[in-house]
């Protein structure tokens, strides 16, 4: 049996202040994904955190860039030090690794790969918001380069229900295992009970 928790990591994909507070209903999410990170840490698996940030005057955002240009304006007068503050429930503990970057894929613009590298991992566990941008580009980018993925879709929320679900059931699937947190706490434990 393969291991579910060998070279593997658990992505926090920008589950920030700034991002959780243009979605509706954050409880469940944010109480979804303390129980990942708690059962993480209880495996030993490394926990990351990824945020999408930017300098004073957003230096990274190009005029080409349609999403991030439609966001500018709100961007620009973001306290970015508050816009990258991760909730306080499933904040980073020290140890952590939190990269920044500065697009919408975890890899772009960001340090995430040389980390991976560095600590051999292989296997990624996706949470985050949301599931049609940070947690989409991810995995795609994610699964060229090779990773095994796994997605945890009671971890990650879009602002249309209807996208996340079709993402979660139809799109997913074909390039990760996709597990309710519960789930994935099950595989563990019977991983642990083999052993």
């Amino acid at each position: 049996m393969e291991s579910k928790t060998k070279n593997t990591a658990l992505l926090v994909l920008d589950l920030q202040m700034g991002t959780l507070a243009r979605l509706a209903e954050k409880e469940k999410l944010i109480a979804n994904v303390a129980a990942a990170i708690a059962r993480a840490r209880s495996q030993e698996i490394p926990v990351i955190y990824v945020v999408l940030g930017f300098r004073n005057g957003l230096p990274e955002i190009s005029s080409n860039n349609k999403g991030f240009n439609a966001s500018r304006q709100v961007l620009s007068q973001a306290n970015m030090d508050e816009f990258v503050e991760i909730h306080p429930d499933i904040a980073p503990l020290p140890g952590d690794i939190t990269v920044i970057k500065r697009r919408i894929s975890a890899f772009t613009g960001s340090d995430l790969e040389v980390i991976l590298r560095a600590k051999r991992i292989e296997h990624l566990i996706l949470t985050g918001i949301s599931t049609s941008g940070v947690v989409l580009s991810t995995l795609r980018e994610a699964t060229d380069k090779d990773y095994q993925l796994t997605v945890l879709s009671d971890c990650c929320a879009d602002r249309d229900e209807e996208v996340h679900r079709i993402m979660t059931t139809k799109i997913f699937p074909g390039q990760a295992e996709v597990l309710t947190v519960a789930a994935w706490d099950l595989l563990l434990r019977d991983e642990l009970d083999i052993k």
